[in-house]
């Protein structure tokens, strides 16, 4: 998987290019958002049992309008991480391996675009500069340091009921936070 573009890979690439959310990471939240809320649905009388009713892969799709092909390659890099369990067959799809509120947004960045932040294809901590570019390893740790508060303080089960965290909340409600630079 190619990691998604940061400051430092930006810099790095000598493009003046924003930070952009991958199409992958926003397909892969949206389609586990479904499925954390499926795993809320009440289960009829006959279905007892605890594993939760999968959802097929057309029907990911179709309700949050997402390619696919493109969406069976997610599923399986979710699937992969743990994230996603798969079932086979006519009543086959996915459901989630674990509670909406064990996975962060964090893990699906991390499993569908890889680290949330490289210099080079190097993580922050393993960069080295010298003379008046010394300090910059820390601005490149600080960077990964707020993307890991925001993504990994914030899971699915918050995101589906809008119960985010007040970190979160806080940094929103910030007027500047909406302004584009």
């Amino acid at each position: 998987t190619t990691a998604a573009p940061t400051p430092a890979r930006c810099a790095s690439m000598g493009t003046n290019r924003r930070v952009d959310i991958s199409a992958r990471t926003d397909y892969a939240i949206r389609a586990l958002l479904m499925l954390a809320e499926q795993a809320q649905q009440p289960r009829q009388a006959q279905l007892a049992d605890s594993a939760d009713i999968p959802v097929s892969v057309d029907t990911l799709a179709s309700r949050q309008t997402l390619p696919r092909k493109f969406l069976e390659a997610i599923l399986a890099d979710l699937r992969r991480a743990g994230i996603v369990v798969s079932q086979r067959g006519p009543s086959g799809g996915y459901t989630l391996s674990r509670p909406a509120d064990q996975i962060s947004l964090g893990d699906i960045f991390r499993a569908v675009d890889g680290p949330l932040a490289e210099v080079r294809g190097l993580r922050p901590h393993e960069t080295s500069y010298n003379g008046v570019a010394e300090p910059l390893p820390v601005v490149w740790v600080a960077v990964r340091a707020s993307l890991r508060r925001v993504l990994d303080g914030t899971n699915l089960e918050q995101l589906l009921t809008g119960e985010l965290p007040a970190e979160v909340r806080h940094l929103a409600q910030d007027p500047e936070a909406w302004q584009n630079r």
